[in-house]
């Protein structure tokens, strides 16, 4: 299994951490949506390496068979976080290795349309990330997973991305509808910002391409707000 993961050094360097393993627990993130182009990806990989920047050990688990988390990974090279591929019915599996080898938190990017898939992740997850742009036909493709979500019990938020300026209203009308389906809302939304579409197709993310910008504090604020969620502490 383990010659199917990347950065073989780095995982070395964590080999004391094996011995303890057992006690050891992960959070997990899961990001799914119905729909596609609702930005799983872009939020996964920008959550995740802004956690990989504040000195958690983070790995992106890419369930989609499209893998294109995983080819971000490509584009970035050794550099964090670490990214694996993993078919839905080894979610398990892959998590559990992930954790014995000193992971302290994975993030799970799934495909749209795939109702197992979503299903297997909300069940691995601490916490559901539902991205969804402020639009009609965007807000009604949460429908499908706000069954899947309460269900599940799992806590569960929708993320609203890609959301215009000064949209205000827009914002307002979209967590309503969210709050009708049963979903809560996250606080933090992100804006239609060039930074996130500019970085991914470097393997970066927005806060290694404009350190000041929009994108990057909008993704530093939504990892203070899920840090928190899950009891994450902001050092160490």
């Amino acid at each position: 299994m383990l010659g199917a993961w990347v950065q073989t050094e780095y995982y070395a360097a964590l080999h004391h951490s094996q011995l303890c393993s057992e006690t050891l627990t992960m959070p997990t993130i899961a990001i799914v949506s119905q729909k596609g182009g609702s930005g799983k990806t872009t939020l996964a990989v920008n959550l995740a390496a802004c956690a990989a920047y504040a000195k958690k050990q983070v790995v992106i688990i890419d369930t989609d068979p499209q893998a294109t988390a995983a080819a971000w990974g490509d584009w970035r090279g050794d550099f964090l976080p670490v990214v694996v591929t993993s078919p839905p019915a080894r979610l398990a599996k892959t998590i559990e290795t992930a954790k014995s080898n000193g992971m302290d938190l994975a993030v799970i990017d799934t495909p749209p349309h795939a109702e197992a898939a979503m299903r297997e992740a909300i069940k691995a997850a601490d916490l559901v990330l539902i991205p969804s742009r402020p639009r009609a036909f965007d807000l009604h493709a949460l429908e499908a997973i706000a069954d899947l979500v309460i269900d599940s019990g799992t806590p569960a938020y929708v993320v609203l991305n890609a959301v215009p300026a000064r949209a205000s209203k827009q914002i307002a009308e979209a967590t309503e509808s969210c709050e009708a389906l049963g979903l809560k809302v996250c606080p933090v939304t992100f804006g239609e910002r060039a930074d996130f579409h500019r970085s991914s197709a470097k393997g970066e993310v927005a806060s290694e391409i404009d350190p000041e910008g929009k994108a990057s504090g909008e993704v530093a604020r939504l990892w203070k707000w899920t840090r928190k969620q899950l009891g994450i502490p902001a050092k160490g």
